[in-house]
């Protein structure tokens, strides 16, 4: 059996936090608010890879009202939705990702951010696409408020192997 889910998640852009991105760290003037580190490009995939697990969302997995969750690295949260992802009998057939942000420009870091989801995920890297793209200066994100993400993850029982 083939499944398909879809994640999204936003966060607001704040001074005094860092931002990452795919598990990379980038040199911009202000970061994304959240409870852990705020990825919102691995909270999308992650969201993806329970939604077509048959799972609930992140925020049923990592509650924010949870302290063990507090600035965690969402890489690691990624390896536990991985995890889920296995338990439930699937595996992995590939990402699609985009990240909507009006600033910074993201494509020199796109390579270690996939790098980073695939070794957090133990797959090929090549399963992993990630584009980014503005909104053309509309919207939450095209303000420079906030940075969105969505994505697409493709799995199959591992039963047809």
């Amino acid at each position: 059996m083939f499944r398909v889910g879809n994640g999204y998640d936003v966060h607001k852009l704040a001074e005094g936090r860092k931002l990452i991105l795919g598990g990379v760290e980038i040199p911009f003037e202000k970061g994304l608010l959240g409870h852990s580190d705020a990825d919102v490009l691995v909270h999308a995939i992650i969201d993806a890879l329970l939604g077509a697990c048959g799972k609930r969302d992140i925020g049923t997995l990592f509650p924010d009202t949870d302290s063990a969750y507090k600035d965690i690295s969402s890489l690691i949260l990624l390896e536990r939705a991985a995890e889920e992802v296995e338990k439930s009998g699937y595996r992995m057939s590939n990402i699609d990702s985009i990240i909507v942000a009006q600033k910074p420009k993201l494509s020199p870091f796109i390579d270690n951010m996939k790098n980073n989801i695939a070794a957090a995920m133990d797959i090929e890297a090549g399963r992993i696409n990630i584009k980014a793209t503005t909104s053309e200066g509309l919207g939450f994100t095209g303000t420079g408020e906030g940075i969105a993400a969505y994505a697409v993850a493709c799995l199959y029982s591992n039963e047809e192997r």
